[in-house]
């Protein structure tokens, strides 16, 4: 009864198209018929033949591919690159006189209508190849569910309209381009649109290498693509496929001979499957992240739905920075360190951007693309702002200690400026950027097991990672110019909004992304120059055009001579400081963070190659879930600092992403900043025996202040000369002076001194309570 359906229907469609053949003549010479005609004879108004959806392509810097996306699976391809006999194939099946006729063959349709009516089944079609162009064309087009009823309902109406593009496109289009344009759109079942994207899917070749037996096979599939489907339907498909075979011997375009050996041959499939997306990426997180790029910013289109059909139908070749390298050594060290799968249930993320380029060369999370809902999953990119993977960000802790710094150094304080960092600190006398005061009466504890009370310079502080003595060190600069440090390097919350204004604005509560802080931490790698982080490089469409992509608008927002400084200082963390231990064996730098109550911890490091940003927390909730005690797969941290995984994590990476390529050095920062000396001595000099002239100088070359205190009596120095010392609250060096002794030198009990020299503290890697 089917057949019956589809053969009444041809019937009845055939006569329609008769009809309106004739309709001139039976008009005679009448109004009606020179309005019939000049109407056929006009362009329509609404014809649109924009190119067919092509898949996208996103691919590394290297060329490689790293995601496929599509509306529908196809590649849009030149006539001369299908083979000449596949071609000829779906001439012979589909419209063997196509050179010939015009928009209409009437002769063909009446042929195929008797033949159809004799065989009891269709074989041949009425419809010549560009009326089955324009219906495609306007399948195609068609967004809306009314649209694709219309395109394909039985009427004589769309038949009509058909009709009259198909007059239209043969006076604009060659016939060659008209047939590369319809063996371009054609479905040819299990999702592969387009003769190219054909014979990749079923024989794991381009068309302009398909054999004669798999050219009929293929034209044969055009007529009915789910019927003659030859994955589904083996059997039906390869009798369509002799059908071609022996029509293409009747037309003598190819022997009896070829087609008999033709239709012996098997079907042959070597079916490759092209999965579309980010899921089954290599790099799912970056290409999601490059994803949402084009379909959130206006650059690539007005509308959400013009961007998505851009990505999805636009046939684009999308070049982005992402260095294969960089992103394997990420991927392994982030799954290495935190599995996806791990019993704690914490994740990690990177991101890592070149300086003075923004080129984001990598980014990994330790889950898969994919529902939260299964265990080692998530649809959120940790490693990504909102806008980019849904992240609402995560506390930087005191990774933004290093904007304090930049901003001290900005105003040429010397690396040996020394500054009270007292046990507890109460935040108070701080003004924003709009002037207003701001502070919290809630003291805040040292940064340090046990160091407090006592000065730090602007290089032991740093490397300590001292909580008081950066909250110290924000006040004398200032919380504006701290806070305008950060925006100048690309800061901002992960949600869009602007950077909170606090007093522990520097401890680094407001939450941020992994590669917003990699490319902060990059701009000084690059020695001040700040560039936006960028993923893509290039696009062209699938006409070879090349469009507008973002840019990474690089900046010097720093002089050279600070960003060297600050570099020199973080240097030191890496080898004496909170992550010492942790080098990558050529020079680099770093700073370790630590969120409050432990719910998170951070290490943000660089070279004047690469820069990195790591982040390891719990997506359940940070304080909720904090890292304490943690044991994860077997192996205990118990708390977990910036240098417990995160840094570890930096350095793995940082290794394998290096391999190969020559190290490059730090530039030395001006001599000013040496002006009270490298700041570098954790303890005050020992100036006993000396003249306190000397005394004095002394002291001052190391960074500490000093005053002369009490007269002493002392056995071992000469009257006149430093006797012993003392700290005072603030932190100054108190130089108590010998008056000589009352008993001989001889005496074999002298008077001890007063007290020793202030002595050095414990280094410790951020310690409980901090946030380092």
């Amino acid at each position: 009864m089917r057949a019956v359906r589809h053969l009444g229907g041809l019937g009845a469609l055939a006569g329609v198209l008769v009809a309106l053949m004739l309709l001139p003549t039976a008009c005679g010479a009448g109004l009606g018929a020179r309005d019939a005609a000049r109407w056929f004879q006009e362009e329509p108004d609404d014809l649109d033949v924009s190119d067919v959806p092509q898949r996208s392509r996103i691919l590394a810097a290297d060329g490689s591919l790293i995601a496929t996306f599509f509306y529908q699976n196809r590649v849009d391809v030149r006539l001369d690159q299908i083979a000449p006999i596949a071609r000829r194939a779906v001439l012979a099946i589909e419209d063997s006189r196509f050179y010939e006729h015009g928009a209409l063959d009437s002769q063909g349709t009446l042929r195929a209508l008797a033949s159809n009516l004799s065989s009891g089944e269709v074989t041949q079609g009425g419809s010549g190849i560009t009326q089955q162009y324009v219906k495609n064309l306007l399948i195609t087009q068609a967004d809306t569910a009314e649209e694709q009823r219309a395109a394909q309902e039985i009427s004589a109406a769309r038949k009509i309209r058909e009709l009259r593009y198909a007059v239209a496109l043969e006076k604009r289009f060659s016939k060659d381009e008209i047939l590369r344009r319809y063996l371009n759109i054609a479905y040819f079942g299990d999702g592969a649109y387009g003769i190219e994207a054909a014979s990749r899917h079923y024989f794991g070749k381009p068309a302009v290498r398909l054999d004669l037996a798999e050219a009929a096979l293929l034209a044969g599939v055009i007529r009915y693509p789910h019927a003659y489907d030859p994955i589904r339907h083996p059997k039906a498909a390869r009798e369509r496929r002799d059908v071609v075979l022996r029509r293409m011997a009747e037309l003598n375009w190819i022997d009896r001979a070829a087609a008999e050996a033709a239709a012996r041959e098997p079907l042959g499939l070597r079916v490759k499957r092209t999965r579309g997306g980010c899921v089954v990426s290599k790099a799912p997180f970056f290409c999601d992240y490059v994803q949402r790029e084009i379909l959130t910013n206006p650059v690539f289109g007005r509308t959400a739905k013009a961007r998505e059909r851009l990505l999805k139908r636009g046939g684009l070749t999308i070049r982005t920075t992402l260095d294969p390298q960089t992103q394997r050594a990420a991927q392994r060290a982030v799954d290495r360190h935190v599995p996806p799968k791990n019993s704690a249930r914490k994740a990690a993320a990177e991101a890592l951007v070149e300086p003075g380029t923004g080129e984001i060369k990598g980014m990994a999370v330790d889950r898969k693309l994919g529902s939260d809902r299964e265990r080692g999953k998530t649809w959120i990119n940790f490693a990504a702002d909102a806008s980019h993977g849904s992240s609402i960000g995560m506390q930087a802790g005191s990774t933004f200690k290093v904007f304090t710094l930049a901003a001290a150094l900005d105003e040429d304080m010397p690396f040996g400026t020394r500054l009270m960092a007292p046990r507890y600190y109460t935040p108070t006398g701080y003004r924003d950027c709009k002037g207003r005061r701001v502070g919290d009466t809630k003291p805040l504890r040292n940064a340090a097991d046990g160091e407090g009370g006592r000065e730090f310079s602007l290089v032991t502080g740093t490397h300590h990672s001292v909580n008081t003595f950066f909250l110290a060190l924000q006040r004398r600069v200032g919380l504006c110019d701290t806070v305008k440090m950060a925006e100048k390097l690309g800061m901002r919350q992960a949600n869009g909004k602007p950077l909170e204004q606090y007093p522990s604005f520097t401890l680094g509560f407001n939450p941020v992304s992994p590669v917003r802080l990699a490319a902060a931490y990059a701009a000084f790698g690059a020695r001040g120059r700040y560039c936006r982080p960028i993923a893509i490089k290039k696009i062209t469409d699938g006409q070879g055009r090349e469009l507008r992509v973002p840019r990474a608008h690089c900046e010097q927002v720093l002089d050279e001579g600070v960003a060297d400084a600050v570099n020199h200082v973080l240097r030191g963390v890496l080898t004496k400081g909170t992550a010492r231990g942790q080098g990558i064996g050529r020079p680099a730098a770093g700073k370790t963070g630590t969120v409050d109550n432990f719910s998170a911890a951070w290490f943000a490091g660089y070279t004047p190659d690469l820069a990195a940003a790591v982040w390891v927390g719990d997506p359940r909730g940070g304080y909720k879930h904090p890292m304490t005690n943690l044991c994860m797969d077997g192996r205990c941290y118990g708390a977990v600092y910036g240098a417990t995984l995160p840094a570890p994590i930096w350095r793995d990476t940082m290794a394998g992403a290096l391999a190969g390529r020559p190290a490059t050095p730090f530039e030395r920062p001006p001599a000013h900043y040496f002006s009270r000396g490298s700041g570098e001595i954790d303890r005050a000099p020992d100036v006993r025996g000396m003249s306190l002239g000397a005394a004095f100088s002394r002291l001052r070359e190391a960074g500490f202040r000093a005053r002369m205190g009490s007269f002493v009596r002392s056995d071992r120095y000469p009257a006149g000369t430093v006797a012993s010392m003392s700290t005072a609250s603030d932190g100054t060096i108190i130089l108590h002076i010998s008056r000589g002794g009352d008993r001989p030198r001889s005496d074999p009990t002298p008077t001890p001194d007063p007290e020793p020299p202030p002595g050095p503290d414990r280094d410790v890697a951020d310690p409980p309570g901090t946030t380092p």
